[in-house]
């Protein structure tokens, strides 16, 4: 009797607290959306499933020692993952609608704004003491700012330099939000713009050169490196994974970046973030703090590319159809897909996703400008 006692106090089900038991429902959630709901699986599988290993009581996936912990203190604390990331991106980014219609470039500019104004909330409420902000830095309200920008990789990285303690209830935030990029940005985008907005269809673009495509990557990391060096890591990544691409010399490199280097990368940085779901990381006042504010943030973000959009129709030119503002943020491509879904909702025949690859690709640049920005002047 006495074996069988300590067999069930040893069990999982004895050990379960609720708050363990709601974050495994919260994890479950995850998976559902994206098995059912096709949300971003390749993102939302492995953070839902490592969110339930680390609420698992008793196993200790997530503290130190266990496989999850490991995997968080390799490839997030030290930075590698996003990194890879970037690289990857980079590989799989076409900069030619960006090069066809420059004006697009405004766009990913605007969509920063969710960085700055969150940045700027999360000191005032700092200095207010709000229960979960008393006590924040301005390096800390500056690494919960970037994730505004909706990248995973960038607000990983920015939170690694400004905000060690931070890094977990960050990477949790900007990867949740970027996963669910296809339930946030659609309601925002139509109660900014009408119908007919939705309805406009945008001129053809031009073709962009194959020397063109080598050029840009070596002379925008040039010019922003130099400008700004704390930016050169993130962006150095990104315009080396695309040249490897465009030069179509190292065909076997840039496929294995596409492929099996970014897929694996991937897997065990979602686990990683899904560890930082346990119940006793979690649920407290800070981190929920966080999340909340991460919303504020991207969804200051998809609002601004979307405004910036309507007052450049108002400035002339050809038309913009404003749904490719919320693109503007860096998740790619799953903002540009679902800039592309709205304009086919409006019209079946509207087919926005190259045009709203342009604004993408800028928020990504614009992000990276951003966390240098951050790293260079409230780190040092």
């Amino acid at each position: 009797m006495d074996q069988l006692l300590q067999l069930w106090h040893n069990s999982g089900l004895y050990q379960m607290t609720p708050g363990q038991g709601f974050m495994i429902m919260i994890g479950m959630l995850l998976l559902y959306l994206a098995i059912n709901k096709n949300f971003e699986p390749l993102l939302l599988v492995p953070i839902g499933f490592g969110g339930v290993l680390a609420n698992i009581p008793g196993a200790g996936l997530a503290e130190a020692g266990g496989v999850l912990h490991m995997f968080y203190s390799v490839g997030i604390e030290s930075g590698a993952f996003p990194l890879i990331i970037f690289m990857g991106v980079g590989a799989m980014t076409d900069f030619g609608p960006l090069l066809a219609n420059p004006r697009t470039l405004f766009l990913g500019a605007a969509a920063q704004f969710g960085i700055f104004l969150t940045l700027m909330g999360a000191i005032l409420l700092s200095i207010y003491n709000i229960p979960g902000f008393a006590g924040l830095s301005l390096a800390d309200a500056a690494a919960i700012g970037i994730i505004g920008g909706a990248d995973g990789p960038t607000s990983i990285y920015v939170a690694s330099k400004l905000a060690p303690d931070l890094l977990g209830a960050i990477a949790v935030a900007s990867y949740s939000y970027m996963a669910l990029v296809p339930l946030i940005q659609p309601p925002i985008m139509r109660a900014l713009t009408t119908e007919s907005e939705r309805k406009i269809k945008m001129v053809q673009q031009r073709h962009v050169s194959h020397r063109e495509k080598i050029i840009f990557p070596l002379l925008l990391l040039l010019l922003v490196a130099f400008l700004l060096p704390d930016a050169a890591p993130l962006l150095g990544m990104f315009c080396f994974g695309n040249l490897m691409k465009e030069c179509a010399v190292v065909d076997r490199l840039s496929n294995t970046t596409q492929n099996s280097l970014i897929n694996t990368v991937t897997i065990f940085l979602g686990l990683a973030v899904g560890s930082k779901l346990s119940a006793d990381k979690f649920l407290d006042l800070t981190t929920l703090g966080i999340v909340v504010l991460g919303l504020f943030a991207f969804s200051i973000g998809t609002a601004s590319g979307v405004i910036m959009a309507k007052v450049m129709n108002k400035m002339g030119g050809s038309k913009i159809n404003p749904l490719i503002g919320s693109a503007g943020v860096s998740a790619v491509p799953m903002a540009a897909r679902v800039s592309n879904k709205l304009g086919l909702e409006a019209d079946p025949h509207n087919f926005l996703l190259m045009h709203a690859m342009g604004p993408n690709v800028a928020g990504v640049i614009g992000s990276a400008i951003a966390a240098g920005i951050m790293i260079n002047y409230v780190g040092s």
